[in-house]
């Protein structure tokens, strides 16, 4: 290619990035709360921008709209391949743990592992129209299905994933109060202060991926999440278990911990009145890669 050539290459891909760079957050908020990865979403919004390279975008009346429609087409086409995946996933799959949004849009990991459950179409829409705040109009055009049928996705996906939205907003600070003294109790081995913060039928789920040690099926009731704690703090009291950062997980409190291999584990803790309902546990690496 002649010098010339180039330098129109770079000059057009710096003038696509001018109309596409303010969109990206969002797109890439759309992009992982559809497929629950960070690098798959951030490869979907790049694959975006290429295809935004290649648009006559002055044809383009609503860049964030047409940028929001092809995101989402992108994720609609992954996720196929994606849920043939998650069907030879070893042992509970989790979303990869987001630390400490900014945005806050409800959308918890109770919720996410919901959706995961919905129809692809049914995601699309509950998130375009419940989640972003999309007109059903423009989310119909986005997923190819006409307003009446794109708000009958929308409510049977309101209906399935409601018990996994909080009844009650739940206080930052309480959360956090409440994740630091869950980390205290199952690392020092206090069975007693432990069992007085979880609820009678929590359940606990950690996402290995098969890569490390984790329990293969949701553990529940708080006679054995406490039997299973028990034996863990034997082991954090051998070896050890860092905590690095509390703070809101996936719209949960939690905290972040370096184990004793060296790795990152993430735990987040859904809690309604006051006590601890779920456990969330993250030690898969490759999801754990963009903490590094």
């Amino acid at each position: 290619m002649t010098p010339e050539g180039i330098r129109g290459e770079i000059d057009a891909a710096a003038d696509a990035a001018v109309s596409f760079d303010p969109q990206r957050p969002l797109l890439t908020r759309v992009a992982y709360r559809m497929l629950g990865s960070v690098a798959d979403a951030e490869d979907v919004v790049q694959d975006a921008f290429i295809r935004w390279l290649g648009t006559d975008r002055s044809a383009v009346r609503e860049p964030a709209a047409f940028l929001r429609r092809t995101v989402t087409r992108l994720c609609l086409d992954q996720i196929k391949s994606a849920r043939h995946q998650r069907e030879t996933y070893v042992g509970p799959w989790l979303p990869d743990p987001l630390v400490e949004e900014e945005e806050d849009d409800d959308v918890t990991l109770p919720l996410m592992l919901a959706l995961e459950r919905l129809s692809p179409l049914e995601r699309a829409a509950f998130l375009l129209h419940d989640v972003f705040g999309v007109e059903f109009d423009e989310v119909a055009k986005t997923i190819d299905r006409d307003p009446a049928a794109t708000r009958q996705l929308a409510a049977r996906a309101r209906t399935h994933v409601r018990d996994a939205r909080p009844r009650y907003k739940l206080e930052k600070e309480k959360g956090l109060e409440i994740a630091n003294a869950f980390f205290a109790a199952s690392r020092s081995g206090d069975m007693a202060a432990l069992g007085s913060l979880l609820a009678a039928d929590v359940g606990m789920w950690a996402d290995g991926g098969g890569k490390r040690p984790a329990a293969m099926g949701p553990i529940v009731g708080e006679d054995v999440v406490l039997k299973l704690h028990r034996s863990l703090a034997v082991l954090f009291g051998k070896y050890g278990s860092t905590l690095v950062h509390t703070g809101m997980i996936n719209g949960l409190p939690g905290f972040v911990t370096r184990e004793a291999d060296g790795e990152f584990q993430t735990t987040a803790l859904e809690i309604e009145d006051g006590k601890v309902t779920g456990i969330y546990v993250m030690r898969n690496p490759d999801k754990l890669k963009h903490m590094h």
